[in-house]
């Protein structure tokens, strides 16, 4: 039974390098798996080109060792796949499957590739395929739950090798090589609770010892909990344990067994922490976890999931941060011991505590990067020590580290369906931690997933407002991604919800997006139309700056389908709007647009008197790269009018100006302004 670290986030890419290995027994299988490998598949026997990498399958009971036995073999072949080694676990420790979308989708980050937020299953296998078309790579599943997950992720390159693991047969999957485990050979078992009892106690008694291997079936989750009560107990025989387990009349497995005498001769605090493990999201458990589970302080459960770690009930993850996994094969008989010894009350209590202690951590997270805030800061401060992150980079790697269980966390809240109000703060403080800390383009597939689940909780407990704002923030998603008539619908859908709200802001935004979405698609007739209905919402409300922006989005509109006069009333409406704000960049960058369209519209005479206009306009603005851009405009018009001379100065002039601003150096670079359709996180909590 191999000693492995585990992954934070089910996948993971390796390189080809071997490491030393504490591997245990399976000789005969891991030469036969390797023997598999150099046969000819039944494509090759029948003179075809083999469609698809080879799929080794590794069958047999949880607690068997397959996963150990799966790393050990991936260990050995790892260098003949220069492109790495990817892993993916496609369940849950509970059993539910891990959806193929998220699967491929972390399968091609490991890969460095993009993966657009929302895209389809079949888009992103699809990708996935194509990625590993020209690579030799190696690709281990565990924990598959069925055929259909391996059949969708097999790489269309005979080049590559599949190592699947999995409780039963993968059927349908042709020409998968199956390898069926039973227990340890008799001297790999007594090995491994040597390295639990050291040898002595295992050579006063080999008898007692093999009889232990006898009642465990030399099942190595079995022998691994049975070593790690020995030595816990220095002073208790090996007989001992055998005795005790043979006295067990349940007819439940040996892992069972084991378990359940482990258990029992735990300290009671110690027990209910154990149990209360089963509702850890995805299995992995950090102190703050435990502690908030149980209700006891952060270093006594760090201590508690040590000793678990000691007596082989949990596996310390390799990370930076202490972690730790709830083996696949233990979950289910701890969460049929907290269903029995637990009550409901205290169950969903716990789960109460576990959500609102993760909340706090997420509100710690994001408002370390925002100590310029005075509120925020006064609220940090008031933070229990151990909830505060002391540095924004610390704050970042725990985020990133956690983000799997994060993830799960939100999903689990969401199906519970009776802590929709945790679930709720959960995922907007989520959404706003990660969007602080990594940004919301690079966190919009991850954010995508939580806009869904609050659209779930939304619809489930009529929220029409936040129901608006899921929507929009997916449809903007969408509309990014190329999905331009998905984002239309749910711009539409959530112009229904806002209205239903009787929320301006969300039936204002959701109005100018289906304006947007038409234009993208061509229908300038009915974009111009969209976006009139918002200017006039944002007229009757007194909303000036946001009029403005529409009046130039109507004549953007109008600009597309040729209709120039309607266009130009457009424009010089919003230079007037903002010649009467005394936002004077602003209003120089309405007239430019109006200099603009009157080129397009063949008046090149009143299109340079505008622009020069403008020029004087971006000048009292300050604004270098508009006037350096007006002057280039003025070079083109006055070329086109015959002037060549003036158009050389105008010219000359602008590369001046963009020579002398590339000069003062990117320290003082203007910052990029905010795009007013991105994607805007709301909560119906006013929480931070």
């Amino acid at each position: 039974m191999a000693e492995q670290a585990v992954d934070t986030d089910g996948v993971r890419r390796s390189g080809g390098a071997a490491t030393q290995s504490r591997f245990l027994g399976r000789t005969r299988e891991l030469k036969e798996l390797r023997a598999d490998i150099e046969r000819a598949g039944l494509d090759t026997l029948s003179g075809r080109k083999a469609p698809r990498a080879r799929v080794l399958l590794i069958a047999g009971r949880p607690g068997s060792g397959r996963t150990a036995l799966a790393e050990e073999l991936v260990r050995q072949v790892a260098d003949r796949y220069q492109d790495g080694v990817l892993r993916a676990r496609l369940s849950d420790p509970d059993g539910t499957p891990v959806p193929v979308e998220h699967t491929a989708r972390e399968l091609l980050t490991a890969l460095g590739l993009p993966t657009p937020a929302g895209a389809a299953e079949e888009e992103l296998t699809e990708a996935l395929r194509s990625a590993l078309a020209e690579r030799r790579a190696l690709l281990l599943l565990d924990d598959a739950a069925g055929a259909e997950q391996v059949d969708a992720l097999l790489p269309s390159a005979p080049e590559c090798l599949v190592v699947a693991v999995s409780g039963g047969p993968l059927t349908g999957i042709a020409d998968v090589r199956p390898c069926t485990l039973g227990g340890l050979d008799t001297k790999s078992a007594l090995e491994l609770l040597t390295r639990y009892t050291g040898s002595v106690r295992i050579t006063v008694d080999p008898r007692a010892a093999e009889t232990l291997v006898e009642v465990c079936q030399a099942q190595p989750a079995a022998l691994t909990l049975a070593g790690g009560w020995l030595a816990a107990r220095p002073k208790a025989a090996v007989s001992d344990l055998a005795k005790r387990l043979h006295a067990e009349t349940d007819d439940g497995t040996p892992l069972f067994r084991v378990f359940r005498l482990v258990h029992d001769q735990l300290p009671g605090q110690a027990a209910r922490i154990l149990r209360l493990l089963s509702l850890a999201p995805a299995g992995l458990v950090d102190p703050h976890t435990a502690s908030a589970l149980a209700g006891c302080s952060v270093s006594g459960a760090r201590t508690t999931l040590d000793d678990f770690v000691a007596l082989g009930l949990l596996r310390a993850v390799d990370s930076p941060l202490p972690q730790y996994e709830v083996p696949g094969c233990l979950h289910p008989l701890l969460s049929a011991l907290a269903e029995t010894q637990d009550r409901p009350g205290e169950l969903q209590l716990a789960r109460a505590r576990m959500l609102e202690r993760t909340v706090r951590l997420l509100q710690s997270c994001r408002a370390i990067t925002e100590t310029d805030h005075p509120e925020l800061r006064e609220k940090l401060q008031g933070m229990p020590r151990e909830l505060r992150f002391p540095t924004p980079r610390a704050a970042e790697e725990w985020l990133r580290i956690r983000r799997p269980a994060l993830l799960a966390a939100a999903r689990l809240a969401v199906a519970d369906g009776e802590l929709d109000t945790l679930a709720r703060r959960l995922m907007s403080q989520l959404v706003r931690a990660m969007a602080a800390h990594f940004g919301t383009q690079a966190a919009a597939p991850d954010l995508y997933g939580v806009h869904r689940l609050v659209l779930d909780v939304a619809e489930r407990r009529n929220l029409p407002r936040e129901k608006a704002a899921a929507l929009l923030n997916l449809a903007d998603v969408d509309a990014r991604t190329g999905r331009t008539r998905d984002a239309l619908a749910r711009y539409r859908a959530a112009l229904d919800a806002g209205r239903e709200a009787n929320d301006p802001y969300a039936t204002g935004r959701a109005m100018e997006s289906v304006g947007g979405a038409y234009q993208e698609l061509g229908d300038y007739d009915r974009a111009a139309d969209w976006f009139g209905r918002a200017l006039a919402q944002r007229l009757a409300r007194g909303e000036r700056a946001d009029a403005a922006r529409l009046y130039g989005r109507i004549a953007g509109a109008h600009t597309f389908a040729g209709r120039y006069g309607e266009a130009l009333r457009n424009w010089r409406a919003a230079a007037a709007v903002h010649r009467k704000d005394g936002d004077v960049a602003a209003h120089a960058r309405a007239l430019s647009e109006v200099a603009r369209v009157q080129e397009y519209a063949g008046r090149p005479a009143e299109s340079l008197r505008t622009c020069q206009e403008a020029v004087e306009w971006a000048r009292r603005a300050d604004d270098v790269r508009l006037q350096a851009a007006l002057r280039l405009r003025l070079a083109d018009t006055l070329e086109h009018l015959g002037d060549p001379v003036a158009a050389r100065l105008h010219r000359s002039a602008a590369e001046r100006m963009l020579g002398e601003e590339a000069q003062e150096g990117p320290g003082d670079e203007k910052e990029p302004e905010h795009d007013a359709n991105a994607c805007e996180i709301r909560s119906a909590s006013g929480e931070d």
